[in-house]
């Protein structure tokens, strides 16, 4: 059976969402507590967005396969449906910094990575010295020059769009850096701080902390609104474009089909996409 896993957490005390030997990481945290709760082996996850060392999550989602008998026995001697069992399960083994809100019971052709339409992530920025909440410091970036939004917003839907996003992702032998951008601005919160949004079918690695360090200096008045875009048609890294601290991220939202036939449909999609295009 295919179960869809809908997670939170904090990416503070984790490096990344990815199991990595002997660190602390949420797909090994998340494969323990699930081996525990169906007493099984650690199962493999599919996430539908891999975060990096010290990214949040407020709308991960994960699937993983587990044998019916397995699944039926997850409510013990309760009458729940084995979802819900499955969550409240989870909640009494899992650590304070991951956060399971939903299971549920999934088509065999769902996947959490390849059935995805889009992801947004949200990106936090203070500028205003007096402005630091210190009770967000771990989910907010605190820069030194004061930032004009209304310039970043310009010069980040300069951006949206099909392109070839080489500029901003880390390079990976036979991977395709060609995205659809779907959204990206900017505004001022009523707590002042600067709020980014990023929204794209999907990501390539370190890509939106790279488009955010596009556009700070545009906010900053270091570089014209059309810089970015600029940078982006150019094809290569530019020492320009800092590539944003992790803290300030956070995995807000992963939309997919609601019907079984959209879902296979996209999952042929996303994987057409992801070929290399010769030349």
């Amino acid at each position: 059976m295919r179960i869809r896993i809908d997670l939170a957490y904090d990416g503070t005390d984790f490096s990344g969402w990815a199991r990595q030997p002997g660190l602390r990481t949420v797909e090994e945290t998340l494969a323990q507590g699930l081996a525990r709760v169906l007493r099984v082996d650690p199962p493999r996850l599919v996430v539908g967005g891999r975060t990096d060392a010290g990214v949040h999550a407020r709308g991960s989602v994960c699937h993983l396969d587990v044998e019916e008998e397995v699944w039926r026995r997850v409510p013990g001697r309760s009458d729940r449906p084995p979802a819900d069992a499955l969550v409240t399960r989870l909640r009494g083994v899992l650590p304070a910094d991951v956060a399971v809100r939903a299971v549920t019971e999934a088509h065999p052709d769902f996947d959490a990575r390849f059935s995805a339409l889009r992801r947004r992530y949200g990106y936090r920025l203070q500028d205003r010295p007096g402005g630091a909440d210190p009770l967000r410091r771990h989910e907010t970036v605190v820069v030194r020059h004061p930032l004009d939004v209304d310039a970043m917003d310009e010069a980040a839907r300069t951006l949206v769009g099909l392109r070839d996003f080489a500029a901003f992702c880390r390079p990976r032998e036979g991977a395709t850096t060609i995205r659809t951008l779907l959204d990206f601005r900017w505004h001022r919160d009523d707590a002042g701080v600067v709020v980014g949004t990023v929204v794209a079918d999907a990501f390539c690695h370190s890509m939106v902390r790279a488009l955010v360090g596009a556009v700070v200096p545009v906010g900053e008045g270091r570089r014209p609104p059309g810089w970015p875009e600029e940078v982006q048609r150019a094809g290569r890294r530019d020492p320009g474009v800092r590539v944003m601290p992790a803290h300030g991220l956070c995995l807000e939202e992963i939309t997919y089909p609601d019907s079984v036939e959209g879902q296979r449909r996209r999952g042929r999609e996303s994987r057409a996409v992801r070929e290399p295009h010769p030349g």
